[in-house]
């Protein structure tokens, strides 16, 4: 009875003197806090855009042209280098030019022929006109001298329009560039024989470089709607009656542009719609003097629909989504995370995504927010974090693909 006596106050003393370790070692070592982690913040960018439409088109030369030898013969000499730019005149083949020159002088010799006859033909004219007149040559005789005077005549000139057609044979010998632009490589070299006609092989080939047309296929309803927008706050004399006076612009870019860059103005619109494509063939027309801009390349078309206004963006990244809403994560004035809802509209080509702010008295977005844009893993609705900041903002100048 002692023994189990004394070993319930030894179990008892125990305990307490655990109990005091343990309240010893809370007092000495305090818990400390995990430290609010880092995110990167930044403010919504605000910039100034239009809804547009986008279209896929290409590019085309004002003018283009299949050099071909208008007469048979061997080029001689070819006067271009390919792919230069060549001016409306220039030479580019010259075929062998003996041939033609021999024919001219040929024609030439036939109306000496001629035109001596003629003036034998006349001074014999004369002479039996003057025995008619006397009854010394009969009538026919003069008519006769006469008739041959005017076949002789009719000759000459007949000679003389050969010898133009001749002539015009030793021009076209020489092959000039009948327009201003780019030209391709030479079909045909030195030493090979050409023949004149639209069957035979093209030389090369000619295409205008400024200005130059850029095709799209668009809507007919949306047609119409770029031509009323255009038409707002016009007079009816102003207006105009087709696609060219309302002056539509567009932005179009390349396939290695980033956004789109450049700039053109509507002005042709096919005559009629495609019934198997509900669509009508549009063109912009847009200045290039340096010739940059090679027929047949593809390009993105962008349409503006509507005034500029001014819009909120955020990083596409920076969005969340909780089931069907879209919400991004705000730091108040005590860097405390802020759940704030938005309406998410277009992405755009740089990763940013219009935003659209709820309408009050739900709070929205404003360009003085800070929203975390990296580490939203790491932050918590209703928790402080350590916010780093950017050391530079982006303008918000910046206008959408340009």
């Amino acid at each position: 009875m002692q023994t189990r006596i004394g070993f319930t106050m030894s179990c008892a003393a125990a305990i307490a003197v655990a109990a005091a370790a343990i309240g010893c070692d809370k007092t000495s070592v305090a818990r400390t806090e995990p430290p609010p982690p880092k995110v990167s913040v930044a403010h919504p960018q605000t910039r100034t855009m239009a809804d547009y439409d986008q279209y896929n088109g290409w590019i085309d030369a004002v003018q283009s042209v299949e050099v071909r030898a208008r007469v048979r013969g061997h080029i001689q000499k070819v006067h271009f280098t390919d792919g230069q730019i060549v001016k409306k005149g220039d030479l580019l083949f010259e075929l062998d030019p003996r041939p033609f020159q021999a024919d001219v002088d040929r024609e030439k010799d036939q109306k000496g022929v001629y035109d001596a006859q003629l003036v034998a033909a006349q001074k014999e004219e004369a002479r039996l006109k003057e025995l008619v007149s006397r009854g010394g040559a009969a009538q026919s005789q003069y008519e006769k001298a006469e008739a041959d005077a005017l076949s002789y005549q009719a000759q000459s000139k007949a000679a003389d329009q050969e010898i133009v057609r001749k002539s015009l044979d030793l021009e076209y010998s020489r092959i000039t560039a009948p327009i201003t632009g780019r030209i391709s490589r030479a079909m045909l070299t030195e030493g090979n024989l050409v023949n004149a006609g639209g069957s035979d092989p093209v030389l090369t080939t000619i295409v205008s470089v400024d200005p130059a047309y850029i095709y799209f296929n668009v809507d007919e309803r949306a047609l119409q709607r770029y031509q009323a927008e255009r038409a707002k706050g016009k007079k009816d004399d102003e207006r105009g009656s087709n696609v060219k006076d309302s002056k539509i612009k567009i932005t179009f870019g390349l396939e290695t542009d980033q956004g789109y860059p450049r700039e053109a103005t509507v002005d042709f619109a096919d005559n009629q719609v495609d019934r198997t494509t509900g669509t009508i063939l549009a063109r912009a027309v847009v200045p290039d003097p340096a010739g940059k801009l090679i027929p047949g390349s593809r390009v993105r078309v962008r349409v503006a629909i509507g005034a500029e206004r001014s819009v909120t963006l955020v990083p596409d990244t920076a969005i969340l989504t909780d089931q069907d809403k879209k919400y991004v994560l705000a730091l108040d004035d005590k860097n405390v995370v802020q759940r704030v809802n938005i309406d998410a509209a277009r992405l755009l080509d740089d990763g940013s995504r219009v935003v659209i702010s709820p309408a009050p008295p739900a709070k929205g977005l404003t360009a003085d927010d800070w929203i975390i844009v990296q580490g939203l893993q790491a932050a918590r609705v209703n928790y402080p974090v350590d916010p780093v900041k950017p050391t530079t903002q982006p303008t918000a100048a910046v206008t959408d693909g340009k």
